[in-house]
């Protein structure tokens, strides 16, 4: 399993196992590898390390885009109760986890296979509540991070690229992180529910006052 597991900064409001410090010289090359041209990407970035830049899909890895609060619930079930994360980054209010190639052909029919396993159970409520998830695979690019962190950006590292042979979840992990995070949601819902705003009319007994 990849380093990125490991701390690296306790910048808040993320947790400290988070590493927002940037990405790795190994890291890089492993990014860059994706490209056709690694070798022009690397000189690239040495250039301008806060350059964001666009990169294919589908060879090194495939990118699941989701919104950006409940990918931080499935990072937090990926996490606290599963093997953990390959890199992850935030763009433009969406996170991009980086994910094994191949996950972005099967993900999708995997979220309606457990869709329509919930709907016959009686629980479909709990797959409804995922939003839909963008698959980004072969054929398609995304922009990655700067190396650097650079504050005005929209674009982030949250778990950076450390290692040249990062591990990946693939579909099933992502399928079952997001099927937890959904219940979290839905649990999180329930609770406030069931204790409604207090009467802003309501009078106040005090009970000190007794004798």
């Amino acid at each position: 399993m990849s380093s990125t597991r490991n701390s690296a900064s306790s910048a808040a409001p993320l947790p400290d196992r988070f590493d927002v410090c940037g990405v790795t010289p190994d890291g890089a090359a492993w990014l860059a590898s994706a490209g056709t041209y690694p070798r022009s990407t690397l000189t690239l970035w040495e250039e301008r390390p806060t350059a964001p830049v666009v990169l294919p899909c589908g060879s090194a890895f495939d990118i699941v885009n989701v919104p950006a609060i409940f990918g931080r619930r499935m990072l937090d079930r990926l996490w606290d109760e599963g093997p953990g994360s390959g890199p992850v980054a935030v763009h433009r209010g969406r996170m991009l986890l980086f994910s094994a190639p191949g996950t972005a052909q099967r993900l999708p029919s995997l979220l309606e296979w457990e869709e329509w396993g919930a709907g016959s159970s009686g629980e479909s409520g709990r797959v409804h509540a995922i939003p839909p998830l963008l698959c980004h695979g072969v054929g398609d690019a995304v922009t990655v991070p700067a190396l650097s962190p650079v504050a005005h950006l929209t674009s982030r590292w949250l778990v950076a690229p450390d290692t040249r042979h990062p591990w990946l979840p693939g579909p099933e992990i992502l399928v079952w992180a997001a099927v937890r995070a959904a219940r979290t949601a839905a649990s999180a819902a329930v609770r406030i529910s069931i204790f409604p705003p207090a009467d802003q009319d309501a009078k106040v007994y005090d009970v000190s006052r007794r004798r």
